[in-house]
């Protein structure tokens, strides 16, 4: 598959002479966009190299990465299992686009509890799992491993040489892992998370050993998965200027936070930032109904 997208500049006035571009990954595919293209490819090289025919990972009721997996199992050959956060979750399914999605597309879906899903690593609960459902390639939540990395470093390309900065959001820390392997000496790589804590330096340090990067964590809203007005009139706002869609989890947080550094003068005067859209824009339904019960805006689809 022909993974060029295209890199589109964005007209933001500054007084530092900065200019912004966003790199569009997430129209390497309509249904694995983004780095979950980027984490999934050489993971199911992998898979098919080993002899596996059943994929298996972990997500929450509108993992980006749940979706992914079961359309690149359905489109490759492989059968799915989802082992889903919540196993209050299991009589959802009819209302939730993300589970509907991936039950469409063969995955098994399979339901545990909060506690049970939080030892989701241990071995002795991959053993009962091989146990009840048989064997299976493991990919890990968020789809983030070494393999995942190695395909997150191709996102940069000879194109991308100018760029003094590469901006991305941060989840599990593979994405930012591959751009500080594959970036050039003169950049430098900034990393949006989208969760609490600093945990996720030791996770990138697993994969990344430069020091060519650093996490900005003022931009999280409160944590994974929480948003307010504020966030929801920018992400509005930026479809309607750019006409391009930023989904509310990762990419809208991290271009809200690439703007107001813009505007406060973070970044140093006449530089060229790019910033990595990951996809995610299949999680805005699901961010849509729990607006709808918050009574706040909705985000434009």
């Amino acid at each position: 598959m022909n993974t060029k997208v295209p890199t589109q500049e964005i007209d933001i006035k500054n007084r530092f002479g900065i200019k912004l571009f966003i790199k569009r990954d997430d129209l390497i595919h309509p249904h694995i966009s983004g780095n979950k293209f980027r984490k999934l490819k050489y993971n199911l090289i992998e898979a098919r190299e080993a002899g596996h025919k059943v994929l298996l990972s972990f997500g929450g009721a509108y993992s980006n990465h749940i979706a992914a997996l079961s359309y690149s199992g359905k489109i490759n050959g492989f059968k799915t299992i989802g082992i889903i956060r919540g196993d209050e979750l299991s009589s959802e399914i009819s209302t939730n686009a993300t589970l509907q999605f991936a039950q469409s597309n063969g995955m098994k879906l399979v339901f545990v509890s909060r506690e049970d899903y939080r030892r989701k690593s241990d071995p002795d609960i991959l053993n009962k799992l091989r146990n009840e459902l048989g064997d299976f390639y493991v990919i890990p939540e968020g789809g983030t491993n070494s393999l995942a990395v190695k395909g997150c470093e191709e996102i940069l390309n000879s194109e991308d040489l100018n760029y003094d900065y590469i901006c991305c959001s941060v989840g599990t820390g593979g994405t930012i892992s591959g751009l500080i392997n594959s970036a050039q000496v003169h950049q430098k790589i900034i990393g949006f998370p989208a969760l609490k804590g600093s945990f996720l330096t030791k996770e990138i340090r697993k994969f990344a050993q430069r020091n060519n990067w650093e996490l900005i964590t003022d931009y999280h809203f409160g944590g994974y998965a929480k948003i307010n007005q504020e966030l929801i009139s920018f992400i509005n706002n930026f479809r309607d200027v750019h006409n391009i869609p930023l989904d509310p989890i990762y990419t809208g947080k991290m271009m809200y936070g690439v703007v107001d550094l813009i505007r406060n003068g973070y970044f140093e005067e006449n530089s060229k930032i790019m910033a990595v859209h990951t996809g995610g824009l299949q999680g805005i339904a699901g961010m849509n109904k729990k607006l709808v019960k918050k009574n706040l805006p909705l985000i434009d689809v």
